[in-house]
């Protein structure tokens, strides 16, 4: 009787802890997911890098029966004045701008304002076809102290928190450049002119943005600014020491500036949703 008992005993014990076991598993509550990077939203953020850039300032007169050259110098006038200037600096400053994503694409506008740091000078003297040994001498300068871009951007996710990016738009600029003309004809010549442009030409680009939590992301950038050409003409050539103007005698000063930018940054984005991830 008593191994009779013992085995209902076991039976019934068995089948309540299997019972047990399967309500546990039941009501036992399913793992939290993290939620996926989302990119839309409202961002800021900073950036330094530097710029290579590159002008080619001009200076050119014309021939005129009542001018001051002879027809043989204006040519080589002009070709003296035809000139390069190189410059390099680090650049910095600040970012703002808005991004919505779409599934895995990203597009965004976005505005910044840096300091541009571009500054160069440029000489070059030659002997008068007409009446050597004397000489002229063409000098030019360049500076841009600021540079700002609006832009759009497009861009596909590679993973939900690594962007890559394409962009593109206006970028502006004050462009300032000066010129000057001397020579030592019969007492000596001088011309000078200046440009002060605000200017707004395009940028173009690509970069690539990594989102690592909290909002912060890293982003590196390439971009390639176009300022377009500047011009102004003087009539303000004087010779024989300063005594004899020859307003017949115009010239013609231009000048543009191209640049290579690369640069880092980082971004803080504020709030925008965020998206379960199963």
């Amino acid at each position: 009787m008593k191994t009779f008992l013992l085995a209902v005993a076991s039976i019934v014990l068995g089948t309540a802890s299997v019972q047990a076991a399967d309500l546990a598993a039941q009501y036992t509550k399913a793992p939290m997911m993290a939620p996926a990077y989302n990119w839309t939203g409202f961002y800021v953020g900073g950036n330094v890098g530097g710029q290579w850039g590159s002008s080619d300032p001009s200076t050119s007169t014309v021939f005129s029966p009542t001018g001051y050259f002879a027809a043989s110098s204006v040519p080589a006038v002009n070709t003296v004045g035809a000139q390069g200037i190189n410059s390099s600096s680090v650049t910095g400053g600040f970012t703002a701008g808005y991004n919505w994503q779409v599934n895995h694409a990203v597009l965004g506008l976005e505005g910044d304002i840096n300091y541009f740091g571009f500054k160069g000078r440029a000489s070059g003297t030659a002997v008068y076809p007409c009446c050597a040994p004397d000489t002229f001498t063409v000098n030019s300068s360049v500076s841009a102290d600021w540079l700002a871009t609006i832009r759009g951007r497009i861009g596909f996710l590679a993973a939900p928190t690594w962007l890559l990016y394409a962009t593109g738009g206006a970028a502006i600029s004050e462009v300032k450049a000066n010129f000057n003309f001397t020579d030592t004809f019969a007492g000596g010549a001088a011309e000078s002119g200046t440009i002060r442009d605000t200017r707004v030409g395009w940028t173009a680009g690509v970069g690539t943005e990594y989102a690592f939590g909290g909002g912060w992301s890293l982003k590196a950038e390439y971009l390639y600014v176009d300022l377009g050409r500047a011009t102004a003409t003087s009539t303000n050539l004087v010779g024989s020491a300063g005594t004899l103007p020859f307003p017949s005698s115009v010239f013609t000063h231009s000048v543009d500036i191209k640049s290579n930018i690369v640069r880092v940054g980082v971004n803080y984005k504020f709030g925008g949703p965020v998206v379960a991830r199963y």
